[in-house]
């Protein structure tokens, strides 16, 4: 019976001395996570510290991304930026993704729990692969948990890649607002000046005779640019600083409409300036044809070139609009 005891006695030593063993075990492996979790934040946001886009080699994205513990969300672009890539809409990307994370780093909401990150394609050829890409610019979601869904890649055929678009479906992914800050352009205020002295200086050639201030073309020309201007959306580019076409990453394609209508490229707005030009185009000639005096047949002739001019090109403004409407039911002579 004392042998039994003993026996008793030291298998609970054993035991608690064990189940003590695992306790600060587990305590031991829980302050490494937690000392992991901190020393990986913390260089995060001395990186981010130095520039608002972290910039990733196959390594560092492995470790700081795909690695757990990780209490913060990661949106990583994958691009090809070397001019030996040939990639033309990597660098138009890149610059909304800068504006878009210089506009998060210096919010007033800014903080540890979401950072920006690049990896290019010369720096982590292995992240591509890793990723199954093979094309760029490509933007990803790496969520604090869990893994990445079919969401957490941005679908840059449909919504395209200015910062205001990205800033959006960044809100959807991580539910953190970003209001986007451009940096002011001068070119436009210079544009202005250049305008204004080109005027001045003409005024000054001609203070002779300045009959042409009350010609009446001339103003109706001037404001009739004017009204092609800020119908085509000018004041658009202006603000929101898109893209000048759109090029497919996978086929190649070369877009100049914007398949939305809730963006625009800067070749769109030119091309509807020049549609809506030749459309009114074709309006004077029909008035002037009816104003002609004498030779019918040159009235004639007048009436069916601006007839034709205004047939076609509506069509064309309006294959324009149902591009950008999808289902809009509407066509003349062109689908």
């Amino acid at each position: 019976m004392c042998n039994m005891a003993a026996m008793w006695t030291l298998l609970k030593v054993f035991l608690t001395v064990f189940c003590l063993s695992l306790i600060q075990n587990s305590f031991a492996v829980q302050k490494n996570k937690q000392d992991l979790l901190t020393d990986k934040v913390q260089q995060m946001t001395e990186w981010n510290n130095k520039k608002s886009v972290i910039k990733f080699n196959g390594d560092k994205f492995k470790q700081y991304v795909r690695t757990a513990p990780r209490n913060y969300s990661v949106i990583v672009m994958l691009t090809a930026l070397q001019p030996k890539r040939q990639c033309s809409v990597c660098k138009q990307a890149n610059e909304e993704y800068v504006i878009l994370a210089n506009s998060w780093r210096y919010s007033q909401q800014y903080s540890n729990k979401l950072f920006f990150a690049m990896v290019d394609y010369d720096d982590g050829a292995d992240v591509f692969s890793q990723l199954k890409m093979n094309t760029a610019p490509v933007f990803m979601h790496f969520p604090e948990k869990g893994k990445t869904k079919k969401g957490d890649t941005l679908d840059i055929n449909r919504v395209g890649f200015s910062a205001e678009a990205i800033a959006k479906w960044v809100q959807e992914r991580t539910d953190v607002q970003i209001r986007i800050f451009r940096p002011p352009n001068y070119s436009g205020t210079l544009a202005l000046a250049l305008l204004f002295a080109l005027i001045g200086g003409l005024l000054y050639l001609k203070r002779n005779n300045l009959e042409f201030i009350y010609n009446k073309t001339f103003w109706g020309i001037s404001a009739l640019v004017i009204i092609f201007a800020m119908t085509s959306g000018q004041m658009w580019n202006h603000i929101r600083g898109p893209p000048v076409m759109h090029k497919n990453p996978q086929t190649g394609q070369i877009n100049y409409i914007h398949g939305s209508s809730q963006g625009q490229f800067v070749a769109e707005t030119y091309i509807v300036f020049l549609l809506n030009a030749a459309v009114v185009g074709g309006f004077i000639m029909l008035n002037e044809a009816n104003n002609i005096k004498g030779d019918s047949g040159k009235r004639r002739i007048l009436a069916l070139v601006g007839l034709g001019l205004v047939a076609f090109f509506f069509s064309l403004l309006l294959s324009v609009f149902r591009s950008k409407y999808q289902g809009y039911p509407y066509s003349f002579l062109f689908k």
